[in-house]
């Protein structure tokens, strides 16, 4: 869409500062990955995305790893991949604020999650839940989702 990282933070203070919930997506581009620049881009989006929020707000906000390259593609990032991705986010949050908000934040995982991917994905310790996409849109696939 055009969006920058300074336009993303702008989108994130207004709407927190309006009283609404936010949900930043954090996610690489497949060259990016590709590259090894995956770690490069989660810190730039956190910091970025959450500069001059307040760790009191992040009880409004929730991020979702949301890997560029899975969306709408049916391509998921592995269980390890997703929970190295979460692991990483919530040391840039500790980093940026304090380990108190990095551990009471939310953090999804958004990446082409299905009914058959997601029992592998939510029982890792570091994904806190779904950001299901065009599953949702059905509902035997969005309920077998929940279960999970």
């Amino acid at each position: 869409m055009g969006e920058t990282d300074a336009m993303i933070n702008q989108k994130v203070k207004a709407a927190l500062a309006a009283g609404l919930q936010v949900i930043l997506c954090v996610g690489e581009t497949l060259d990016e990955r590709k590259e090894g620049r995956d770690k490069e881009v989660f810190a730039r989006h956190v910091a970025a995305g959450l500069a001059g929020v307040d760790a009191g707000a992040l009880a409004r906000l929730v991020l979702a790893y949301e890997p560029v390259w899975a969306i709408g593609t049916g391509k998921t990032a592995t269980p390890d991949m997703a929970a190295e991705a979460h692991h990483i986010i919530r040391t840039e949050i500790a980093k940026l604020l304090d380990a108190q908000a990095a551990k009471a934040v939310r953090i999804l995982y958004g990446g082409s999650v299905k009914p058959e991917n997601a029992c592998d994905l939510l029982c890792q310790a570091e994904i806190d839940g779904a950001l299901v996409g065009g599953a949702s849109l059905k509902p035997d696939s969005f309920a077998a989702i929940v279960k999970y």
